[in-house]
């Protein structure tokens, strides 16, 4: 009867079998994440084919050291991870789900750097107020400011006013209405023994889910995201204001404005 359970249907309706049955059907889901597995080796491999477009403009940004170039970024590897961090220079704070990948990435840069990558993030929001917030959450991780190059828009996340008024903002590489003017996303670069730069991925919107660890666990209790009732992610929080009942999102401040869900 709808509404009631019975001993082989528990509350979250799922059905109660013997150790042999569930034994059965795990067996044959592995196989379809086995399957998943050898689809997502071969998808990973096609992005690594993928041409390359050399990046000849100059781009200077701002570290808590001074100006640096993009081959500054590299260091003295050859291969390069951006993360584009939402934070607009009128934020108070930075954007709670770029802090939600950036809690993943921040353990891993120096695990990176073993294989030849150097991995930096990059907002628009002057050197000073990422310097504060960085502190306030605790990361390590390196991070610039690019607030006087058009190094988020030549890479598809910063937008002008004057574009979100008419819909021309091209992000995900789809051209629609979007709110507010920085968006998140990853670019890839890579450096030749001549010092060439070239541009050889990149990521927006969804496809940074790939980086959310923490969805994995997610995913396999049974409740899973659950996101319908807590409206998409809202439900995160930077991950010291768990407790704070007045949280509001950064983009938030500004009256009107409402948030990216997902592309």
């Amino acid at each position: 009867m709808t509404g009631r359970t019975t001993p082989d249907t528990p509350p979250g309706g799922n059905r109660i079998v013997s150790r042999e049955e569930w034994l059965k059907e795990r067996i044959a889901l592995l196989a379809e994440e086995k399957e998943l597995t050898r689809r997502r080796d071969a998808l990973a491999g096609k992005v690594r084919e993928l041409p390359w477009v050399r990046v000849d403009k100059s781009y200077i940004f701002e570290a808590p050291t001074g100006k640096v170039s993009l081959a500054d970024l590299f260091g003295d590897r050859g291969q390069l991870i951006v993360y584009h961090f939402m934070f607009d220079p009128t934020w108070s704070q930075g954007c709670k789900s770029c802090s939600f990948i950036a809690d993943h990435y921040n353990g891993i840069v120096v695990h990176l750097a073993q294989r030849d990558i150097s991995f930096i993030t990059v907002s628009k929001a002057p050197i000073a107020k990422i310097e504060l917030f960085r502190a306030r959450m605790g990361w390590m991780f390196p991070w610039v400011s690019g607030s006087d190059t058009d190094f988020g828009r030549d890479f598809g996340v910063s937008f002008t006013d004057e574009e979100l008024a008419d819909g021309a903002a091209v992000y995900n590489f789809t051209t629609k209405p979007y709110p507010i003017r920085e968006l998140p996303g990853l670019s890839v670069f890579m450096r030749n023994d001549r010092g060439e730069i070239y541009h050889t991925y990149s990521a927006f919107a969804r496809g940074l889910e790939n980086f959310i660890t923490a969805y994995q666990y997610i995913d396999i209790t049974p409740r899973g995201r659950d996101e319908a009732r807590t409206g998409g992610m809202g439900w995160l929080r930077h991950h010291d204001r768990y407790d704070d009942s007045s949280f509001v999102d950064p983009w938030a401040e500004r009256p009107g404005i409402t948030g990216p869900g997902p592309q």
